[in-house]
């Protein structure tokens, strides 16, 4: 039989007591925090709320049983403490994943130094262990020392994890979240929550700043590389892996000089930030002369006949002596400049539009002339150059870059030379002489790229053209020059052509003369029987012209002496002639004389001549002295009282001799007003 109903009635006070006394424990329990229970994949940070050793008195981590947060933390299971002694806060564990960086700020410890920006590390400092942080002089603030991938059990009221994907953090106080976002901002800006990779396909490297430690000394560019064996550099601080070695060995802040390669780096990116650049490749033809602008100073071992400037040994500051042969370096360009000389034969062209591969001469153009015959072709010339490799150090202190060399030294004395060489020969000249040009050229100047440490090859030129935007006189010219080449080749053509016809001609008439030799025969005979005739009659007209010149010349020789008789003859009558003249003539000087005298002067002499004259002309034309008829005037007696011829006469003789007519009165002269 069950119980009775009385006996469970009985039973219900009891079990309600049991009940709420477990409750009510449970509740304490919970409350004061006696008995905890953590699971394995996180872990307690234990916050003590009272001792009896009273509130820490610096920091934050109570190192010696003060009230605060505890140095160690709790794992996985069940924990018993004294009643409302303990607070836990329960964080996960840290987990950086694979290929990730984490970074950790520690807000308790000594204080950072006037040149530090992140916190010292405790030789094999371990974040998990705070109390060894602490104790051995862990510094506050953003540690040098990262975590790779992993679980760790961090007290994270010590400690703050930064990670890609959160902040592992007990919350403190609003602006410490602020500080802590920035600083995860910074590091996801430099790439440093992945480790840097070099990889050998990508023919990189990379160039190293220092965040931290001290600044470098006056007039460096770039901190040196440490370490106690230069042949250790790299394995020394593991390539910037481990800061505090890396500063314990003296390295400075800034850019360093020691360079990464290919491989995996953890770097704490808020300590050393990467910057890659491509690796300094040699090519086959090529030589590297190499500018350090760090490391000791040198001797000069250029020798005393070169004065440009100070060659010295690799790894000194200055231009190295010894250029760097074909290959890859690991070189860092931040230290120094690397100029690549070439030492193959390379052209240069002065030609515009025209540049080689190397870019030398890409500011190069044709040289300007002006000829004897005051033409103005531009010329494009090539010059074929050579640079020994042991010599090209010697270039690049004396000129800076190959470029330069070209620019500022070659150009200018080519283009001379040329200039030269122009003034001195016409167009057509330049134009025919162009091989003697290059064989004197190249021989001239060959001495001159020696001074520059140069070997000069070859010099080529090309044809001379009009310069841009002048006339096409040259062309012109050229036209002119292949037309007279052409009517040279046709001259040569047509004196072949003549020879052929000669030649055609003199077979044809050899076999029309063997064809007709017989009438050949016969016709040489017969010129020779006529040629016989020919020299008879030909003596025969010789004889006979002897015979016709000897009678001529007899003939000739009377008709001489007859002319030359006759011409006396005429010579004396002519003097008698001439002396009857001169007597007659004086006889009538004479006579005119004395009749002018008697006749009363000149006029009445000259009235007498007109009358002898006019008598003369009568008695030859015949007229009647006394005319048949007979005209009166109108007093019935002519004019004035004679006939008309009277009166002809008599106005005649008074006109001639300026005389007053009769009856006229004499002009008087007019009255002057």
């Amino acid at each position: 039989m069950g119980p009775s109903m009385s006996s469970i009635s009985a039973l219900w006070p009891i079990l309600g007591w049991t009940l709420l006394a477990v409750c009510v424990t449970a509740v304490f329990i919970r409350v004061s925090g006696a008995i905890r229970y953590i699971s394995n994949n996180r872990l307690a940070v234990v916050e003590k709320l009272w001792a009896g050793r009273g509130s820490i008195k610096s920091g934050l981590i109570a190192l010696h049983g003060e009230a605060g947060f505890q140095p160690d933390t709790l794992r996985g299971g069940v924990h018993f403490f004294t009643p409302f002694q303990y607070r836990l806060h329960v964080q996960p564990l840290v987990t950086i994943p694979q290929g990730r960086i984490g970074y950790v700020f520690a807000r308790d410890g000594m204080p950072l130094g006037s040149d530090q920006t992140l916190a010292a590390n405790p030789e094999d400092a371990d974040f998990q262990d705070v109390r060894a942080f602490l104790t051995h002089g862990g510094q506050k603030g953003p540690q040098r020392k990262v975590l790779r991938e992993g679980a760790y059990a961090i007290n994270l009221a010590q400690f703050v994890v930064v990670t890609k994907d959160r902040i592992f953090a007990l919350a403190l106080e609003r602006e410490e979240a602020g500080l802590l976002a920035q600083m995860a901002e910074v590091i996801e800006a430099r790439g440093g929550f992945e480790p840097v990779v070099l990889r050998d396909a990508d023919d990189q490297i990379g160039v190293v700043t220092i965040h931290d430690g001290p600044a470098l000394a006056q007039g460096e560019i770039i901190a040196p590389t440490v370490g106690v064996d230069p042949a250790e550099v790299a394995t020394f601080h593991n390539s910037f892996q481990d800061p505090g070695k890396f500063l314990a060995a003296g390295g400075r802040r800034g850019r360093q000089l020691q360079v990464l390669v290919e491989g995996t780096y953890y770097l704490n990116r808020l300590f050393a930030t990467v910057e890659r650049i491509n690796k300094t490749v040699v090519e086959v033809g090529q030589v590297g002369v190499v500018v350090s602008y760090t490391g000791a100073l040198g001797v000069d071992t250029s020798g005393e006949a070169y004065r440009h400037g100070e060659l010295v040994a690799n790894g000194q500051r200055g231009v190295w002596a010894d250029p760097l042969l074909p290959g890859k370096y690991a070189f860092n360009t931040y230290a120094g400049r690397v100029t690549m000389v070439p030492t193959t034969n390379f052209i240069l062209k002065w030609e515009t539009s025209v540049t080689g591969s190397h870019r030398f001469d890409e500011n190069l153009a044709e040289v300007s002339l002006i000829t004897r015959d005051a033409f103005e072709p531009s010329l494009p010339v090539s010059v074929v150059v050579h640079i020994d490799y042991r010599k090209a150090p010697l270039v690049i202190q004396r000129f800076g870059d190959i470029k330069k060399l070209v620019e500022q030294t070659l150009d200018p004395m080519v283009s001379a030379y040329f200039k030269n060489v122009g003034q001195t020969r016409t167009l057509i000249e330049l134009l025919q002489d162009r091989s003697a040009i290059q064989d004197v050229s190249s021989m001239e100047m060959r001495a001159k790229f020696a001074l520059y440490s140069l070997e000069l090859q070859e010099v080529l030129i090309g044809t001379p053209r009009p310069a841009a935007g002048g006339d096409d006189q040259i062309e012109r010219i050229l036209t002119q020059l292949r037309q007279r080449q052409i009517a040279d080749e046709q001259v040569g053509t047509y004196a072949r052509q003549k020879l052929a016809a000669d030649k055609e001609r003199e077979l044809r008439e050899a076999q029309a003369r063997a064809e007709q030799q017989t009438a050949i025969t016969q016709s040489e005979l017969s010129i020779q029987v006529q040629a016989n005739a020919g020299r008879a009659n030909l003596a025969r007209s010789e004889q006979e012209a002897d015979q016709t010149r000897t009678l001529a010349k007899a003939e000739a020789d009377r008709m001489k002496l007859l002319g030359e008789g006759e011409a006396k003859r005429v010579v004396a009558l002519a003097a008698a002639e001439a002396e009857k003249v001169t007597k007659v003539g004086l006889a009538q000087a004479e006579a005119i004389k004395s009749q002018v005298e008697a006749s009363g002067g000149a006029r009445y002499q000259l009235a007498r001549q007109v009358a002898d004259r006019f008598a003369q002309a009568l008695e030859t034309s015949g007229v009647d002295v006394v005319p048949k008829v007979s005209i009166s005037g109108a007093d019935g007696s002519g004019m004035g009282g004679g006939g008309v011829v009277q009166a002809l006469l008599t106005m005649l003789m008074a006109e001639r001799l300026d005389l007053p007519v009769v009856g006229e009165e004499p002009k008087r002269a007019e009255p002057v007003e």
